[in-house]
C-alpha cells in the first residue's frame, strides 16, 4: 500500500516541513553535483566502523546522515511519506520541536540500525528513520483519520480510503517482519533498506507523541 493523500485538515503553514524537504533536496542535489560523489557520500553518511562514542566528531553522521539518499527512488518516497503525514504532526507539536522531533527520531533510528552492524563498513544514509517518527506519532496524533492508498493488484491499481492506523499499522508490520528476517538471515539489511533504523524511528515517535498527548492536570479553582 502506497499513500496518495490523507484527509485530516492541516492547521496553519507546515513551514518546518517545507524546509526539511528543501533542505534534503538540496543535499541530494549537491551530492549529484559533486566532483566525487562517493567521497561526499563517506564524508557525511554514517560508517559504523568509524563510530567512538568518546569520540564526539565521529558521532556527527547520526545527524548528516539523515539528509543524504541513494538515489531519486531514495528521496522520492521518503519526502512523499513525510510530506502527507509531516504537516499534521508538526501542527500539532509546534514548530521548533517538531524540528527537534524529527532530528531525534532519525537520530535514534540511526542508533538501533548502528546496534546491529556495528562493525559494518557500509555507509548509512537515509531520512528513513525521521520520517519514521513523523508516522509513530502521526498513529498517535490521528489513529481515525482517513488516508487514501494506492493498492496494486496486477496488471491492475485501485485504491481505498483506510484509517491511519491500518495503514500505519501494516506499514509497521511489514519493517518488523523483515527487520526480523534479516537477523535471522543473519545479514543488516535486505535489498540495502535499513529496516531497523525503520522500526527505531517508529518507536521514537510512537513513544514521544504520547508525551504530547497526555491530558494536562486540571487547575483547581479556590472558591472564597
Amino acid at each position: 500500500m502506497f499513500p496518495i493523500r490523507d484527509r485530516a485538515p492541516t492547521k496553519g503553514f507546515p513551514i518546518i516541513t517545507i524546509l526539511i524537504i528543501l533542505v534534503n533536496v538540496y543535499f541530494f542535489v549537491a551530492e549529484l553535483l559533486a566532483p566525487d560523489p562517493d567521497l561526499f557520500i563517506l564524508k557525511y553518511a554514517l560508517i559504523p566502523q568509524l563510530i567512538n562514542f568518546s569520540d564526539i566528531p565521529t558521532l556527527t553522521p547520526f545527524l548528516t546522515a539523515q539528509f543524504l539518499h541513494a538515489g531519486f527512488l531514495h528521496i522520492a518516497s521518503n519526502m512523499w511519506f513525510f510530506w502527507i503525514f509531516g504537516d499534521n504532526v508538526e501542527a500539532r507539536m509546534g514548530k521548533i520541536p517538531f524540528l527537534i522531533f524529527y532530528l531525534f527520531s532519525g537520530t535514534v533510528g540511526f542508533f538501533v540500525q548502528y546496534l546491529f552492524l556495528s562493525n559494518s563498513e557500509i555507509p548509512m544514509i537515509g531520512a528513513s528513520g525521521a520520517v519514521a517518527g513523523v508516522l509513530g506519532a502521526y498513529l498517535v496524533f490521528f489513529p481515525r483519520a482517513r488516508v487514501d492508498v494506492l493498492v496494486p493488484f496486477f496488471p491492475l491499481f485501485f485504491t481505498l480510503a483506510l484509517p491511519a492506523s491500518t495503514m500505519l499499522f501494516y506499514w509497521f508490520f511489514i519493517q518488523l517482519f523483515s527487520g526480523v528476517a534479516t537477523i535471522v538471515a543473519e545479514t543488516s539489511s535486505v535489498g540495502g533498506i535499513a529496516y531497523w533504523a525503520h522500526i527505531g524511528g517508529f518507536g521514537t515517535g510512537y513513544l514521544i507523541a504520547h508525551l504530547f498527548s497526555s491530558p494536562r492536570p486540571k487547575r483547581q479553582t479556590s472558591f472564597f
